[in-house]
């Protein structure tokens, strides 16, 4: 089991949205003083970092005097970590393993970008991508006209290893890095609502056909306990559903409770239906922050706020920084 921390810090390096200018509670600080911090001289474009449909938390745990960090996926694409990375000081020498929490492109696009700058950083030490054997299928959408839009392939474990990473693939939990961060398993379907992607395929095993894949089983999410705080809950994208993604949490650690959840929460599209019974069941955590982001919408976002209030509910954006 994990053993607590005594803080954690995650950083926002990636995801589909930028805001510098909204007021944010004290345990969060925004983008531009960050990119000062790191030698932005004056405010420009040029100077500031991209948004893109996508997620990548840099997340960094501390006991005592001893940290360690992770990647917790890896964005779209290869340029949007280029760019954001250096703007925000991101030190890819304390990196020490990459977490995907699910085989699609938007979370592991930026794979190789990452695995070359964490192998660069460390003097070409190989570093550890924890993946689920599941994830390697190529998916695709079912268009509303019922045209099938294929999704881009992520880097195959033979790529990855090539790029420099030591590949751990594994469907059950780990616990990482002297017990501060656990990667669940299989999280299992709990909530009658809560039934994945509609419209989601992955390719047979034979390669020649699709098949429906609503449930993507090969998601997992990242967690730490914070001492006298409780377990923060990291999840890229819920296509599990969030409720199931907390239930699991809370069924794993009691009696530590729950504090805090952050990431996609797939409430956006098909799932909008499902914002009320979500938000409903989402009070039964009794969480103290929630920093939606992603794929979880407006809507589902405004309704979060409207039902939790803007103490505990701050949206992420590319650049935040949450200290917990």
């Amino acid at each position: 089991m994990l053993t607590p921390v005594d803080c954690v810090e995650f950083l926002v390096l990636v995801d589909n949205s930028l805001d510098s200018l909204s007021s944010v509670p004290k345990h969060v600080s925004l983008e531009w003083p960050r990119l000062m911090r790191h030698g932005m001289k004056e405010l420009s474009g040029e100077g500031q970092c991209c948004a893109n449909h996508g997620l990548s938390l840099v997340v960094t745990a501390r006991r005592g005097g001893v940290s360690h960090a992770v990647m917790f996926d890896a964005g779209p694409e290869n340029y949007v970590l280029e760019r954001n990375a250096p703007r925000l000081g991101v030190d890819f020498s304390t990196i020490e393993g990459i977490v995907l929490s699910h085989g699609h492109w938007d979370h592991a696009g930026g794979l190789p970008a990452a695995i070359r700058s964490t192998v660069s950083a460390g003097d070409g030490r190989p570093i550890p991508v924890f993946v689920h054997p599941g994830m390697f299928r190529q998916r695709a959408l079912t268009l509303p006209s019922g045209t099938i839009l294929p999704i881009k392939a992520i880097p195959n474990p033979s790529e990855l290893m090539d790029l420099g990473a030591r590949v751990i693939s594994s469907a059950q939990p780990q616990i990482i890095l002297e017990d501060y961060f656990w990667i669940s398993g299989e999280i299992p379907r709990v909530t009658s609502y809560e039934q994945g992607f509609p419209g989601h395929l992955r390719r047979s095993e034979d390669g020649a056909s699709w098949e429906a894949d609503p449930l993507i089983i090969d998601e997992r999410f990242l967690a730490v306990d914070v001492r006298g705080k409780g377990v923060v809950v990291f999840t890229a994208c819920s296509h599990a559903g969030v409720v199931n993604v907390l239930r699991h949490a809370r069924d794993t650690f009691s009696p530590v409770p729950l504090y805090a959840v952050a990431g996609g929460f797939h409430l956006s599209a098909a799932n909008e239906r499902i914002i009320p019974e979500t938000v409903a069941d989402l009070g039964s955590f009794g969480l103290t922050v929630i920093a939606p982001g992603h794929c979880t919408g407006w809507r589902a976002t405004n309704a979060l706020v409207r039902a939790f209030g803007e103490d505990v509910v701050t949206p992420s954006a590319v650049g935040k920084t949450y200290v917990i």
